[in-house]
């Protein structure tokens, strides 16, 4: 093997979802339309919780993360994408790539993280309610904050250093709609064993161990909620976890199909398409999730809409 084919190319073409130009052409106005509603949302729900003094809780504080979280996801790969739909050759720089790779992966695994930590507040809430706001007060709140961030992110860049080390053939075609982590390690002439189990391991780090923490943390809210004889009580309390337990089946679910297993995993296809499933409907379906199934988050919209009702019809006398 010599040494042209073992050293990577400065420029990458992303292959993409299809090669037909009216396919592109709809998907780029379909995408577009996703993308804005995803920000405008996540920006709202974080500007909602900001103005509304009632939201100024430990469940607000993480659900703030997480829509930050998921604007900084889908922005690390949509915009990209939109592009290439328009543009006749689809390339990416190796920069470009690396960083779409070090910021798209970060920020997975620090969703998961979060997740499984906003599973241990709802335990709290439920299973403890009178030392709820002893326990999670706000030096414990950011702690976990952080954890997520940097557990995410050093996950991040031990993947990208082992990626980039291996030998690269001298084919530049990459079969996805962005540079994915099972995509470029495609890419590599050598065997790519040891890779797939750094992927594994990590995946069961940040991936299976927080899953564990949520499905344990849900057994104990379940078991506790069971116990409620009111009626009035149990529905109450399920509904302060309904939100978080619908993203959490929705998020935990094709993450663990798409990498807990990468040899013998999903297809292609299949890849690009829970791709899209988190780069363009999971950060747009969270603020709704979270907006239309809590009756705090509906109060404060209906407060924010009169408080600018008034507002605007002071402005028109």
């Amino acid at each position: 093997m010599g040494t042209e084919n073992k050293t990577w190319e400065r420029e990458f073409i992303l292959l993409g979802l299809s090669s037909d130009w009216d396919t592109q052409v709809s998907l780029f106005v379909l995408f577009s339309i996703t993308y804005t509603v995803t920000v405008l949302g996540n920006f709202l729900i974080v500007l909602l919780i900001r103005l509304d003094s009632r939201l100024h809780t430990p469940m607000y504080f993480f659900l703030t993360n997480l829509s930050l979280v998921d604007v900084s996801y889908a922005t690390s790969i949509v915009p990209q994408m939109l592009v290439h739909f328009l543009a006749e050759h689809k390339v990416i720089p190796l920069v470009s790539c690396a960083a779409q790779l070090f910021f798209s992966l970060g920020l997975g695994g620090i969703e998961f993280v979060l997740l499984a930590v906003m599973a241990y507040d709802r335990y709290v809430a439920v299973c403890d309610p009178l030392r709820y706001a002893v326990i999670m007060h706000r030096g414990l709140c950011a702690r976990l904050a952080i954890t997520s961030w940097v557990s995410g992110s050093v996950n991040s860049l031990m993947q990208m250093a082992i990626t980039f080390q291996l030998p690269m053939c001298s084919n530049k075609f990459i079969n996805h709609i962005f540079c994915e982590l099972l995509a470029v390690v495609r890419l590599a002439c050598v065997d790519t064993s040891s890779n797939e189990i750094a992927i594994m391991v990590s995946s069961i780090v940040l991936l299976m161990s927080p899953f564990c923490l949520v499905l344990l943390s849900y057994v104990k809210i379940i078991s506790t909620i069971l116990k409620i004889r009111s009626t009035e009580g149990r529905k109450k309390a399920f509904h302060t976890c309904a939100s978080h337990l619908t993203v959490v089946v929705l998020c935990y679910g094709m993450a663990i199909f798409t990498y807990i297993q990468p040899r013998s995993g999903p297809s292609v296809l299949q890849e690009k398409l829970i791709s899209l499933f988190y780069a363009i409907l999971m950060p747009m379906l969270n603020p709704m999730i979270y907006s239309l199934r809590n009756k705090e988050v509906k109060g404060a919209w209906q407060k924010l809409l009169c408080q600018l009702s008034g507002l605007m019809s002071k402005l028109a006398m």
